[in-house]
């Protein structure tokens, strides 16, 4: 059974290289895209693609809509099926314009690759994300125990990303040498620190409590005092795994290597919130926690912008927009304390243009 078509394979590998080159994309992103035209060509039986028919567009649009997923037997997600279209639309858009395939593809033929409009909206609309609160955060740091270094770690781990906001990936891979502890300021440079997009960042720790900072505070201290890492050792090592006396493999306290990549952390907090009863919470998911935060603190458009900049963004309306979602609980206090205003005005004296000018505000300022 043909499992490949040459000339696909070339045109792609082009495609990918214009995505990372000139698009900029992520490789995870890269891979989402072969992934979604790699399916289609199988749909295909790898048919070339300068054969292409307005036909095969609709068909797999077909073809996904009735697709179970492997694992659970469950139709594929809403989200699935538009992610996957919107990247062969793409695709095939760009193939429109190259040498070879123009006379033989338009640029409109892309367009029957659109999901059905309802079903966009599904996919694209938003749904409250599970956001742990500083208190939930602060309760699951209590009850991970800190009796060996591993599990020093992993406590410091947690509250360093309540402390900075910083990606999983971007803590993975920072040096001691990026931490200014009398500033109580982390430099993740994008030298040295995966960090999204490779840029970097300059994040004064947030004020999320002393005892929050007094863990990582510790557990760096514990790190140069102990066990004498210097500057260009990892701030959160791996684990150093050796042969016990039963014969297994296990954790055996702690190297001097960074992680390749953000698996363990995500582990580590998968089992802490588990372990203090909370369902599980990533470790992205504490960024939203403290743009919730934000919201509650900042009481003007500069330090809201200020706030956003140390979360790493460039424009404060990500952090606005992003990250700043309302909670449906929020929403609904919200809501119902309105009903204590009188009528002809706000609580605080605000008025419309104040709230125009103070939106107006953010968005020159983004």
């Amino acid at each position: 059974m043909k499992k490949h078509c040459p000339k696909n394979e070339r045109i792609k590998r082009d495609y990918f290289i214009y995505l990372k080159e000139a698009k900029r994309m992520d490789i995870s992103t890269i891979d989402a895209v072969a992934a979604a035209i790699a399916g289609f060509e199988q749909w295909t039986r790898y048919r070339d693609f300068q054969l292409f028919r307005i036909a095969q567009a609709t068909g797999f649009k077909t073809h996904l809509a009735n697709e179970r997923n492997k694992q659970t037997g469950k139709p594929l997600a809403k989200s699935t099926i538009h992610a996957r279209l919107i990247a062969l639309k793409h695709f095939f858009s760009w193939l429109a314009g190259q040498q070879g395939y123009r006379s033989r593809i338009a640029y409109s033929d892309a367009e029957y690759f659109n999901p059905n409009a309802n079903d966009s909206r599904i996919a694209t609309a938003h749904r409250d994300k599970r956001v742990p609160t500083i208190d939930q955060t602060k309760l699951v740091l209590s009850e991970m125990p800190t009796g060996s270094d591993v599990e020093k770690r992993d406590r410091a781990i947690i509250a360093f990303t309540l402390l900075t906001g910083a990606r999983d990936d971007a803590t993975a891979s920072l040096k001691m040498r990026h931490l200014r502890l009398p500033e109580r300021r982390v430099f993740q440079d994008a030298r040295d620190v995966r960090t999204k997009n490779r840029k970097s960042i300059d994040t004064t720790f947030f004020p999320v409590g002393d005892d929050v900072e007094a863990i990582v505070t510790a557990w760096i201290d514990y790190l140069t005092a102990t066990l004498l890492f210097g500057p260009d050792d990892p701030v959160f090592p791996k684990t150093r795994m050796a042969r016990g006396n039963e014969g297994y493999f296990g954790a055996a306290g702690l190297c001097r290597d960074h992680w390749s990549n953000a698996a363990a952390i995500r582990r580590i907090f998968k089992t802490a919130f588990e372990a203090a009863g909370l369902p599980y919470a990533n470790p992205h998911s504490l960024r939203s926690t403290l743009a919730a935060l934000g919201q509650k603190l900042c009481r003007s458009p500069e330090d809201y912008k200020a706030w956003s900049q140390n979360l790493g963004h460039e424009q404060v309306l990500t952090t606005f927009v992003s990250y700043g979602n309302v909670a449906a609980d929020r929403q609904a206090e919200i809501i119902n304390g309105l009903k204590e205003l009188p009528s002809d005005g706000m609580s605080d004296g605000s008025t419309i243009e104040q709230i125009a000018a103070l939106v107006e505000s953010l968005r020159m300022k983004a």
